[in-house]
Parts: C-alpha cells; structure tokens; sequence
C-alpha cells in the first residue's frame, strides 16, 4: 500500500506540474489509445502497480488539460494546491461524512467550512447550509426546502402525502433559466415547464416590470451570474415582490454568488441575502476538486424536513448531523477540500482569485474587440461572448481553436446568435496565459475567411 500511493502520488505530481505544457485539448490518436483500457475482463487479478501504470501512461495523454490555465469552457477552474493535498488527504482518511459519530473531524471541518462561507457569501448567519455534489443538486436540496415550506404553510405535508391532491405550487422563472434548475424542478415533481416565465434584457436579466400576478403558495427563481453573459437579476426589486406576495426566492448563484467575495463585485449581489435559499458550486470559482455543491436555506427547519429520514439503528443526537439536510446519505467528506481552500486563500486571496479572473476576462474581450470581433455582453464578471461573423465562420473558429490545442473555448446560442464563450474561472490563469491564448484566438480567426 505503502509504495503504491507514492508510486500514485508521484504520477499525479508529474502531471500537475506538467499539466500547463500539455495540449489542452488531447490529441486525437490519444484519445483512440484509450480502446487500451477496455477488452474482457481479466479474470484474474493483476498487480495495483500495473494498473496504475495503464491507467497514467493511457489516461493521462487523454486528458483535458483544465487543470491549467488556458481551459476556459464551463465555467471550470483548477483545483488549488491545499484543496488537492486536501482532497489526497482525505481520500487517505476514506471518512464517510454522513454521521458525527462516523467521522467527528470531517462534521467539524464541515461546520467551520459552512460557517466561513456565509460570512464570506454575505448570508443571514442562522442560514443552515449543506454539502452536496454540484449546482444541480443544490438546487434540488433548496427546492424541496422551498416546496416543503410554502405547502406547510398552506395545510399540505408534501414529505407525508406527496403531490398528489397538494394545492398548486406556482413557480416563477427567467426566459434564461439554467437547465439545471429545470432539471431540479422536473425532479421535484414541480415540472420542467409547468413554470411562469419571466421575460429578460438583452443580457438575461430578469425584467422586473415584467413580474406577473402570483398567488401563495409560490416559489420564484432568480440568477446571480447568468452562465452566458454573468449578468445578476434584479434581485432587490423580486425579493421586495415576493415578499409582498408570501413567495419564496431561490437563487441559483452557481458561479455568481461568489462575487461576494470580492469588495470591489460585492455590489452585484446586493440584495441577494434577502432571499430564502442559495445554491452554488465550489468546484467552479472556489477551485476545489470535483464534485462539490454547497446548499444554503434561511429556514433551517424546512431543509431538514425535506432532508431527514429515521431508522432504528440511526443515533438521536442533540448536534447537526449532516444526513438531515443532504439527499445524501453516505457521502465523500467534501468539507474537508473547501475547508482547505478557504484556509489557504483567507479574504484577501479569494477576493484576488476573484477580481484577477475578471480582469483576464475583460483583456481578452478588449483585444477581440479590437481586432474587430463582436462582443455581445457587457463582461461584468468573468464572461465573454464574441462572434467571429455568421454562425458558420464563428462555429468553423471554435472547432479550429479547440483543435490547435492552445486554449480551449465552447461554442454556445445567445438570443439568437451564435457565439464562442470564455470562462476564465482557474486560478492558474496568468496573464501570459491569457496574451497566449488572445494570439491563437485572434490567428485563428483571422484565416477562417
């Protein structure tokens, strides 16, 4: 065991130290080598040595390399130094993060985590919050809080009875909804199009004079950070709308809400803590490893309504058991890499993280700009859309630049109009990253006449 996680350390230390001068995107002839790993099963054992070695010497080459600084497609960063010592660390512990009798240190680190994280958030502090394994799941987690509160207050325990003969539920969405809420809804048997929907500005912004008549019970859904152009709904005047109303707001703030962390973009979610739950990622502007989704709900009573199950050989305790408020049960110690991403940065490092990766993204929409290239979106954040022309040009752009293996950028549909996106989301991002990606972009285009 000893000589086999060294033997795997050292592999994952060549990699992440090699991982900058890599393609980004792989060759196509590596990505064929991995028929290598498949065939019958053996059926005999083989030595752990040897499958490491298949598993690098194969999968490695077939990577794509966002773990650098030049991956700049959805919204991905690269997992910090001390967040993936961390997670390294904790695999090594294999803590199952489901009980405080189970694992005492991955609870606690939990709980300190959870409590940083409003004050950095700027959420109300008796919020209760959960670790889950991505916005999706965030948003799940908040809704079923959300569903069980507004049918409590109306008569109805949809945990006990189900949906079946409940009263209506109204929700409320933007027309830029992200699909991952919708997915949440679908599961929450809220329905995927069973919604109001919201018109929005020609940045996705939810139009606040546009809001409809609702009636209680109702669930309203806002943005912080739109996934195309990062813009932030309005959220003072909807928050002052539903609250008028008996409604509840949720916002899916998957990458936005991070904004603040930072003095400087702390105005662009002001207002936000008026809402009753919050749904983020910490794998994308946290640069934590996969999967990590962090759940945030006012109402810690309705989370864990929705949340907790009993069983005979399950401890009554008087302490917060992480079971009560996650659709897990048995879950990776996610705490543990968050806690030691924050620890690592403090304040001042994630508000730099933060306004550095803004800054990258509005050089490269300057030097598109300049080089005569639309751009299509007020970059407030760190998002950029740009046409190279029609949406065959643009589309031809993308496909070459994700070939070149320089950078790696996604194509994606704006209101009509086809555009390549930009996240710079890693904090290994430097400016010469950026200048040498900007060079490649502007190469590229240029002979895709």
């Amino acid at each position: 065991m000893e000589e086999l996680l060294r033997n795997a350390a050292e592999r994952g230390i060549r990699y992440r130290q090699s991982v900058n001068q890599r393609r980004v995107a792989p060759l196509p002839e590596s990505v064929q080598a991995l028929s290598k790993l498949g065939g019958p099963l053996n059926e005999d054992p083989i030595d752990a040595e040897q499958v490491l070695a298949l598993l690098d010497e194969t999968g490695s080459p077939a990577t794509v390399a966002m773990a650098g600084g030049r991956y700049f497609g959805f919204v991905i960063g690269s997992s910090l130094p001390a967040a993936t010592a961390a997670n390294w660390l904790a695999t090594a512990w294999d803590q199952n993060a489901c009980l405080s009798v189970m694992s005492p240190v991955a609870i606690r680190l939990e709980e300190i985590a959870l409590g940083w994280l409003l004050d950095i958030l700027g959420l109300p502090p008796e919020t209760a919050g959960s670790f889950v394994t991505g916005a999706t799941m965030a948003n799940f987690t908040c809704l079923a809080a959300a569903r069980h509160r507004v049918l409590q207050d109306v008569g109805w325990d949809v945990e006990s009875k189900g949906l079946f003969g409940a009263p209506r539920v109204t929700v409320m969405v933007g027309a830029e909804v992200h699909p991952t809420l919708s997915k949440a809804l679908g599961f929450l048997g809220l329905g995927r199009e069973r919604v109001l929907t919201v018109a929005v500005d020609d940045q996705g912004r939810m139009r606040a004079d546009e809001l409809p008549r609702i009636s209680t019970p109702a669930i309203v859904c806002i943005q912080a950070g739109n996934v195309n152009t990062g813009a932030f709904d309005p959220a003072r005047e909807i928050c002052a709308y539903a609250r008028d109303r008996g409604a509840w707001v949720h916002v899916d703030g998957a990458f936005g809400l991070w904004a603040a962390a930072s003095p400087k973009l702390a105005p662009l979610v002001a207002n936000y803590s008026e809402a009753d739950s919050w749904a983020t990622d910490a794998h994308k502007w946290l640069n934590v490893p996969y999967d990590s989704g962090l759940a945030f709900v006012r109402d810690r009573e309705a989370l864990r309504q929705a949340m907790s199950m009993s069983a005979s050989y399950l401890p009554l305790h008087d302490v917060r058991e992480p079971m009560d408020f996650t659709p897990d049960s048995s879950r990776r110690a996610r705490g543990i890499e968050v806690w030691a991403a924050l620890k690592s940065l403090g304040r001042k490092g994630l508000a730099d993280l933060i306004e550095r990766t803004c800054r990258h993204a509005t050089r490269f929409a300057e030097g598109l700009s300049a080089a005569g290239y639309t751009i299509l979106n007020e970059v407030c954040i760190n998002q950029v859309l740009v046409s190279f022309g029609d949406s065959q040009k643009t589309l031809r752009v993308i496909d070459a630049i994700q070939r070149d293996g320089t950078c790696w950028c996604g194509s994606t549909v704006w209101q009509g109009q086809t555009a390549m996106r930009i996240s710079v989301s890693s904090w290994l991002t430097t400016e010469a990253d950026v200048e040498r990606s900007l060079e490649a972009m502007l190469r590229i285009a240029a002979s895709e006449t």
